[in-house]
């Protein structure tokens, strides 16, 4: 079962799962229903993160503002954060939860220890703004089959999109107009999202994951915000969509081996710090 805490927009979800001293926070990607309706299933996929970590998966709020930018939601995130006594979290934000992540780094930078960025961009492209416009269209008629119609085949690898897609009824099943609304919110969002030119504030450890090709943020979105942060970017080759980090299953091990790497650099300065001080 979720909890929830207050923020300035509403109440936002959230649940937790672990027992390590060092937090994790995950920001889902876009989605027509809460992520919490998948709680046992990242439980699961995050399983072998539950010794080292406490792993945080924050939502967004509900209800939902219908005029509601990323700077918001990661204003929003920042405070349920800091309500939830979270500081100095490892954040790892996919697609969608990726422009919420580097926004809270910009804005709220004591609450970030490290970086992992996964199929998302900096700033909007056509590509990308293409496909949220259209979604957001299908989702404003409440027309969830065409949704899923165009959403799957550029999410996932074609044999896994085939699937889902013979099961939507059953995805669709419970989707309100409240969950459409939200959808809406957040793909607009998206369509206006930029802050490509603030990336140079960031200055924690931070690792880009992308997909060549990928065909909802394209893989030069992932490159360039490498460039500009000066980091590592991991690029999968087109055997796989936007949705890797659901699909394959070494990415979870490419993220424990960043959280690893930063913590090492981590002991590693302090190590110094203490030696110059002696």
């Amino acid at each position: 079962m979720a909890n929830s805490v207050k923020t300035g927009n509403g109440m936002t979800e959230y649940f937790s799962f672990g027992s390590g001293n060092r937090p994790l926070v995950i920001l889902p990607g876009l989605g027509l229903q809460s992520i919490i309706r998948s709680k046992k299933s990242i439980e699961s996929a995050y399983s072998r993160f539950a010794d080292d970590y406490t792993v945080w998966v924050l939502d967004r709020v509900d209800p939902m503002p219908k005029d509601y930018s990323i700077r918001q939601i990661a204003d929003d995130t920042a405070e349920a954060m800091q309500k939830l006594d979270i500081s100095e979290a490892n954040v790892f934000g996919a697609s969608l939860g990726g422009m919420i992540a580097q926004t809270l780094a910009v804005y709220h930078p004591g609450l970030v220890r490290s970086l992992i960025l996964g199929s998302t961009l900096a700033r909007s492209n056509e590509t990308a703004r293409t496909l949220a416009q259209r979604w957001a269209a299908a989702a404003e008629a409440r027309d969830g089959n065409a949704l899923c119609e165009m959403m799957l085949p550029k999410l996932y690898t074609a044999p896994l999109a085939e699937k889902l897609s013979e099961a939507a009824e059953l995805m669709l099943a419970g989707v309100t107009d409240g969950d459409y609304d939200r959808f809406v919110t957040q793909a607009k969002a998206i369509a206006e999202f930029d802050i490509y030119d603030m990336l140079d504030q960031i200055r924690v450890p931070a690792l880009v994951i992308g997909v060549e090709n990928d065909p909802v943020v394209t893989g030069e979105a992932s490159l360039e915000i490498a460039e500009k942060l000066g980091c590592d970017c991991h690029m999968y080759g087109s055997e796989y969509a936007h949705c890797v980090f659901d699909e394959d299953p070494g990415y979870k091990q490419i993220l424990l081996d960043q959280l690893e790497s930063t913590y090492r650099q981590h002991r590693t300065i302090q190590g110094a710090r203490l030696a110059y001080k002696s």
